[in-house]
C-alpha cells in the first residue's frame, strides 16, 4: 500500500513521528507522500524526507505547493521558491493546490490566481498536480482544462464530489484519491454511492492524516488523530462497497502511485 497524502509536518505528530512511521511499515505501507500546503510546510516536508532517508531509505516523498487557504499569504517570489523545491529529488508533485470556496480563508480571486500560477508551473516543470477542490468545481476545472494534456498526471486529492464531477474527472484521465471520508456512513454516503465508478487504474488511497480518521476502526482508537497505519481500513471499505478484492485494490493503487509520482 502507498499512502499518497499525509500531513506529516503537522504538530500532532511531533512526539512520535518515527514510531508512527514504524507502525505504517508494520501494516504494509510501502511509501508515504507528505503533503506540502505552503512554502514553509513544503520545506519542512522535504526536511522530513531527508531526516529519515538513512533509517527509512526511499520511504518518504513529498509535494510542494500552496493550498488555497494560504493563497492570500504568498510571498512575491513564492513561485521561485516552489521551483527550487521541485528540484529536490524527494518532491514528486506540485500541490496541494486548488480552490476552496467552502470557507474562503483566502479571497476567491486570489485563490484562482495562485492556483493558475501553480498549474502553469507544473506544466513548465512537467510534474504531476496534487489537487484540492471544495465547492468550486466549475472554476477549478476551467483552470485545469487547458492543461489536461500538458502535465504528466492530475490527482483529485480527497475526492468528495458528486457523480457528475467524478465522471468529468475520470473523462479527463484524472486519478482519484479516496480517504477515510468513505468510512463515514453519514457524511460520506454520497461518495459511497459512487466509489464503484472509479476504475482500478485511476484509484489512489490516502489517509490525509491527521484528519479524517476512519470511523470503521474497531476498537475505536483513544485519539482522534489519524495516521498512515489506518490506511488498511480505507482499503477494506473500498473492497466492501465495490466487490474488488483487497489484493487487487492494493496492487492497482500501488502501481498507480508509483507511476504517477515516479517512485523508486
Amino acid at each position: 500500500m502507498i499512502d499518497v497524502g499525509v500531513n506529516l509536518t503537522n504538530k500532532r505528530f511531533d512526539k512520535d513521528r518515527f514510531e508512527l512511521l514504524q507502525r505504517a511499515q508494520q501494516v504494509g505501507i510501502a511509501n508515504i507522500l507528505i503533503t506540502g500546503t505552503n512554502v514553509k510546510e513544503s520545506h519542512e516536508a522535504v526536511a522530513l524526507c531527508q531526516q529519515y532517508q538513512q533509517t527509512l531509505p526511499n520511504y518518504l516523498y513529498s509535494t510542494a505547493g500552496v493550498h488555497p487557504h494560504d493563497a492570500d499569504h504568498v510571498a512575491p517570489h513564492y513561485l521561485e521558491q516552489l521551483t527550487e523545491l521541485a528540484r529536490q529529488p524527494f518532491v514528486k508533485a506540485i500541490g496541494e493546490c486548488g480552490l476552496d470556496f467552502n470557507r474562503n480563508f483566502s479571497a476567491p480571486e486570489q485563490q484562482k490566481k495562485v492556483f493558475s500560477e501553480q498549474v502553469s508551473l507544473a506544466a513548465n516543470l512537467a510534474m504531476p498536480l496534487f489537487l484540492h477542490q471544495r465547492d468550486a468545481f466549475e472554476s477549478w476545472f476551467d483552470i485545469l482544462k487547458p492543461y489536461l494534456d500538458k502535465v504528466p498526471a492530475m490527482v483529485s486529492h480527497c475526492f468528495t464530489g458528486s457523480k457528475t464531477e467524478l465522471e468529468q474527472c475520470l473523462a479527463s484521465d484524472m486519478y482519484i484519491g479516496i480517504t477515510g471520508w468513505l468510512c463515514d456512513e453519514h457524511r460520506g454516503q454520497a461518495l459511497r454511492d459512487i466509489v464503484a465508478l472509479i476504475p482500478l487504474n485511476r484509484l489512489l488511497i490516502e489517509t490525509d492524516a491527521p484528519y479524517l480518521t476512519p470511523r470503521t476502526i474497531r476498537p475505536k482508537p483513544k485519539s482522534s488523530r489519524n495516521e498512515p497505519s489506518y490506511l488498511p481500513y480505507i482499503v477494506q471499505e473500498i473492497a466492501s462497497i465495490t466487490g474488488h478484492s483487497l489484493e487487487d485494490i492494493i496492487a492497482h493503487t500501488s502501481e498507480n502511485a508509483r507511476r504517477v509520482f515516479a517512485l523508486c
